[in-house]
């Protein structure tokens, strides 16, 4: 038993470009991500300087064409990217995926002279995004905005207040939803806002169980003066927008989860071939056993559900239900597998001065953003069964 123990995931790449890619990434994960990852999740610090290396390495535009500076790569090799990421340190692959998401709107629905003016430097020139959809009073109810726009001539006054923004007062950008008219979905408008905007400020970062490298906190938008050129699409496409971006954004997630899960793995291996009980591995105990098979399992299981639904996307097809069941599934199996290697590591487990602590605090919120799980159940439903009370 002692022989065996955690081993690189095998990873399913379509070409020597991507297994390229994932050979970098391990190499600035071992060098630049993992050996500070404990000692700067603890002490709350997120690592800017890191994105400002992702973004000049070509890290945080693998989806977007080459032209703006993109990688151009699939969706399925960019999820597996972020797992490797979230598996050294949640902040950087959940950081990496929100930059994305942010990114989204502007780069699928942004006229060619926005996309040109402005996407470079987002995928390539050290800045980092923020995503503000949700509202202090509008969570799952994502249609319920109230933060306004309001144009006069070529100007629009953005006012109110957004919610459990990733990257709050560090961003450089943000991408804005607010509302310009009094239809609930078709009412809504997307915006590019600079972070340096007169008018807008972050409240102080909220107070998390986990995730603590990571700001997340309240953004005030209190008379933000944006020029029409910076409207994102067409008036009122703005709540479809957020939709199509979610859809991607969930696929991040579920990688990020399946990253989170596979590192408590990887660590209740470790312990478990080399923590000696009774004169013997622990790992020879069958109860032990069956519970890692089971780990890897689930984890084998949603690396396959979140690979499968963006091989849906790469090829052009709808993929809403699939992103859904995989953010479900990876998000339900992190929050399982974290709390399984906690158990297994027994009191060790819940110190700090094992990592798993830290995996099964971070998995809890996999299980709430980009559209609680209880969401994910009725978008799975809606395309099975239809919408509610017809």
């Amino acid at each position: 038993m002692t022989d065996h123990g955690p081993q690189p995931v095998e990873r399913e790449l379509p070409t020597d470009e991507a297994r390229d890619l994932i050979a970098l990434v391990r190499e600035v994960i071992e060098r630049e991500i993992r050996p500070q990852a404990a000692e700067e999740e603890a002490a709350g610090r997120f690592p800017r300087e890191l994105f400002t290396l992702l973004s000049r390495s070509g890290l945080l535009g693998l989806v977007y064409p080459e032209e703006f500076g993109g990688g151009e790569q699939p969706y399925a090799v960019y999820l597996q990217v972020l797992e490797e990421l979230a598996a050294a340190r949640l902040t950087v692959g959940l950081g990496v995926s929100v930059h994305t998401l942010a990114c989204h709107a502007l780069a699928h629905y942004g006229a060619k002279e926005q996309i040109a003016g402005h996407l470079p430097a987002m995928l390539g020139g050290g800045l980092l995004g923020a995503y503000c959809l949700s509202e202090p009073s509008s969570g799952s109810d994502a249609a319920a905005l109230t933060t306004r726009a309001v144009r006069e001539g070529d100007t629009w006054t953005l006012t109110g207040t957004k919610a459990w923004i990733t990257h709050a007062g560090i961003a450089d950008f943000y991408t804005v939803m607010a509302r310009t008219g009094p239809d609930r979905t078709r009412g809504i408008t997307a915006f590019l806002v600079p972070g340096d905007a007169p008018g807008l400020s972050a409240a102080a970062p909220e107070r998390k169980m986990g995730m603590k490298g990571s700001p997340t906190a309240q953004v005030h938008l209190e008379g933000v003066q944006v020029p029409d050129a910076r409207r994102i699409g067409d008036e009122g496409q703005g709540f479809a927008i957020a939709l199509s971006a979610l859809d991607a954004g969930r696929l991040g997630i579920a990688a990020c989860a399946t990253g989170v899960a596979q590192a408590a793995l990887d660590e209740a291996l470790a312990y478990a071939t080399q923590r000696q009980q009774f004169g013997r591995p622990v790992a020879d105990f069958q109860g032990l056993r069956f519970m890692l098979a089971d780990m890897a399992t689930q984890i084998e299981a949603g690396r396959a559900l979140y690979l499968a639904a963006a091989r849906l996307r790469d090829a052009g097809r709808p993929f809403s239900k699939q992103a859904a069941m995989a953010k479900l599934f990876c998000t339900d199996t992190a929050m399982k597998v974290t709390t399984d290697a906690v158990q297994l590591l027994g009191g060790y487990g819940y110190t700090a001065d094992f990592p798993v602590e830290r995996y099964m605090r971070e998995a809890k919120v996999l299980q709430i953003v980009e559209g609680t799980n209880q969401i994910q159940r009725v978008v799975v439903a809606r395309h099975l069964a239809g919408p509610e009370g017809r």
